[in-house]
């Protein structure tokens, strides 16, 4: 059996071949967006003391993070602007940070899929009944590979 690191390579190497030629990725590309945890806090949050930072990113910020996707093949810039959201890889209550390496344009048909399952995430957090190392490999997880988000979120449920 492969270990959850090397699978998670793996994971993200699929995501990334089979979304060439889509206007809009599905997942984020491992190489632009590998995910960055919070390392200036606002504050820490959880049993755990997470490190929290605040919303942070810039219009500049959001329009690089466009064209960085666009420079490798997507047209997300083409599409309209409304469709899409600058997404934390790892989101902020998960700890993530607001370094470019933790955002790219998600798509609205990704973010319903997803933006359940994190809130889900960070309440198991607050209770203490999931460590940010494990909702980290859970978000990247379910990030890159949406078809398999419902039961990943009844995994979750039942922590």
């Amino acid at each position: 059996m492969l270990k959850s690191s090397a699978l998670l390579v793996l994971v993200l190497l699929f995501s990334t071949i089979s979304d060439a030629g889509q206007s809009f990725p599905t997942g984020p590309d491992a190489a632009l967006t590998p995910g960055v945890l919070c390392s200036n806090p606002d504050e820490y949050r959880y049993p755990e003391k997470i490190k929290y930072c605040e919303r942070d990113v810039s219009t500049s910020q959001k329009a690089a993070i466009f064209q960085k996707y666009d420079q490798i093949g997507y047209r997300t810039r083409s599409m309209k602007r409304q469709a899409f959201k600058i997404d934390h890889y790892i989101p902020l209550c998960a700890g993530g940070s607001n370094d470019s390496r933790n955002l790219w344009p998600q798509h609205e048909s990704v973010y319903e899929v997803t933006d359940k399952l994190e809130a889900l995430i960070c309440e198991k957090m607050a209770a203490g009944r999931l460590k940010q190392k494990d909702a980290v490999v859970i978000i990247m997880e379910a990030k890159n590979n949406l078809d398999e988000v419902p039961a990943i979120e009844a995994r979750v449920r039942a922590l």
